[in-house]
């Protein structure tokens, strides 16, 4: 249900934008998430979300400033732009529809679906 691309062997400062399809599910109704993986087997954690309507956008600490969530519910994409990555933020990036409270705000939490391939992101010198 969600296939991301994108990811890629870059050095530190430099960029990448990943994308997410999601298949099968009705953008129209949830928020979407980045979530980040160090290594297999560990634990993912949330990266970036964006509301169903976008008026609700949400980054780790350690990206504020550097990533950048969009999405276009009518192409069911999503996507994340790393700009000056840094070694730490290697690892493989998942989406996923996200958590969105009564309020509107988006939680980076991982909704509905099961986890797609991911895509690896490499940040090395």
């Amino acid at each position: 249900q969600y296939v991301e691309s994108g990811g890629g062997l870059v050095r530190p400062g430099e960029s990448l934008r990943l994308t997410c399809a999601v298949n099968g599910i009705s953008l129209d109704y949830y928020a979407i998430g980045w979530f980040r993986q160090e290594s297999p087997g560990k634990d993912r954690d949330g990266v970036s979300c964006i509301s169903v309507n976008g008026g609700s956008i949400r980054y780790a600490d350690s990206v504020k400033g550097r990533f950048t969530i969009s999405r276009d519910k009518s192409k069911h994409m999503a996507w994340l732009q790393m700009d000056n990555l840094k070694p730490e933020d290697t690892g493989i990036y998942y989406c996923a529809t996200a958590v969105q409270n009564p309020a509107g705000l988006c939680i980076m939490r991982k909704e509905i679906g099961p986890w797609g391939q991911g895509t690896q992101v490499t940040v090395s010198p």
